[in-house]
């Protein structure tokens, strides 16, 4: 039987493709002279399948969860924080509550798994899978049925989303940057060490004990992952699985995505994984500081449009990119040709 995570995304338009690299090609300025920008350009082009490419209306949303990991004490802050920033989030009062006001961005927060349940709050939506996840280093994260009931949270934000054509998901949840260190292992079949960062702020102590979780975590389950979405039911989270279901689906609606840090990238790799198809799809922000980030970001052969050492999440280095997207389109779209602007062009 398959399920609607395995369907296809749209491919990319390798024709529109080759008129989008002869369109830039043809604009007032050197070739390539807009370096990056004219790849995000020309890549939008291919899977928007058009020669105006377009990033115009967003959604950010923000995904919450809990870990059951955290009684392993691996995190600088309790777990009560996680209920404390939806209702920050929920006030305005969180970095990424500011961006989205201020960049004129539709911003949603989703509860999807926090262990103390909250009460009505303005703009959060209460999907609650369960009151966190177990400890992956005793037993799975959480059951099949969990796993599936969380991707499809995220699928019913993309679904209720309107007309966006572009999707920044950001997370929040204490123990969450344990949880990605052990899916990035997962991934890339790299170290606990290579992986595990300081997440919240942790000291040198905590760091070696973190790594050490992380690798008790994958001694029990590594041998069990047969397929992505087993990945995710045993080692990973509830707002980390929503995170990859809406990616899935923004990709398999022709929405782009642009993926914010390591937690994000952890849940972006692992929806890859599970569907392979919607990787075109798939635009990646920043590299954060957080050490693992950027060899996750060499697994997928992805190159972060910013690097701003930010490690803070919540969706705030995607959000900080949209412009640059957005400014990526106009110039390929609004730039004058050579023969339309009488400039003579160069010998390149």
């Amino acid at each position: 039987m398959s399920h609607w995570y395995e369907e296809a995304a749209p491919e990319a338009d390798e024709e529109m493709r080759a008129a989008a690299i002869a369109r830039q090609n043809s604009l007032t300025k050197p070739r390539g002279a807009l370096g990056r920008l004219e790849h995000v350009a020309v890549q939008m082009s291919a899977i928007q399948r058009t020669l105006e490419p377009h990033a115009n209306k967003a959604l950010i949303a923000v995904f919450a969860g809990d870990h059951g990991v955290t009684t392993e004490d691996i995190s600088a802050y309790p777990q009560t924080v996680t209920s404390e920033m939806v209702r920050n989030f929920a006030n305005g009062g969180a970095a990424i509550s500011v961006l989205a006001k201020s960049m004129g961005v539709d911003f949603t927060v989703v509860n999807v798994g926090t262990v103390y349940a909250l009460e009505d709050l303005p703009n959060v939506q209460d999907l609650r899978v369960g009151a966190g996840t177990q400890n992956m280093c005793v037993t799975e994260a959480m059951s099949l049925e969990q796993c599936e009931e969380a991707l499809a949270v995220g699928r019913d934000i993309i679904d209720q989303a309107g007309d966006i054509d572009v999707f920044i998901g950001g997370e929040m949840g204490i123990g969450n940057s344990t949880a990605a260190a052990a899916l990035a292992v997962a991934h890339t079949r790299l170290s606990a060490t290579a992986m595990v960062g300081r997440g919240t702020g942790i000291s040198d102590q905590v760091l070696a004990k973190k790594a050490a979780v992380v690798t008790r975590a994958m001694s029990r389950h590594l041998p069990h992952m047969k397929n992505g979405v087993e990945v995710l039911r045993r080692i990973g989270g509830y707002e980390i699985n929503a995170l990859a279901g809406a990616y899935i689906r923004a990709a398999q609606r022709g929405i782009v995505v642009l993926v914010d840090g390591y937690i994000c990238t952890a849940a972006a790799i692992s929806a890859v994984k599970i569907n392979p198809s919607i990787r075109p799809w798939l635009f990646f922000s920043h590299c954060s500081a957080e050490p693992g980030h950027s060899r996750l970001l060499n697994k997928l052969e992805a190159e972060p449009l910013l690097q701003l050492d930010m490690r803070l999440g919540e969706g705030t280095g995607a959000a900080l990119a949209l412009p640059i997207m957005q400014a990526a389109c106009r110039l390929q779209i609004e730039m004058a040709s050579f023969e339309q602007a009488g400039v003579s062009r160069g010998n390149d």
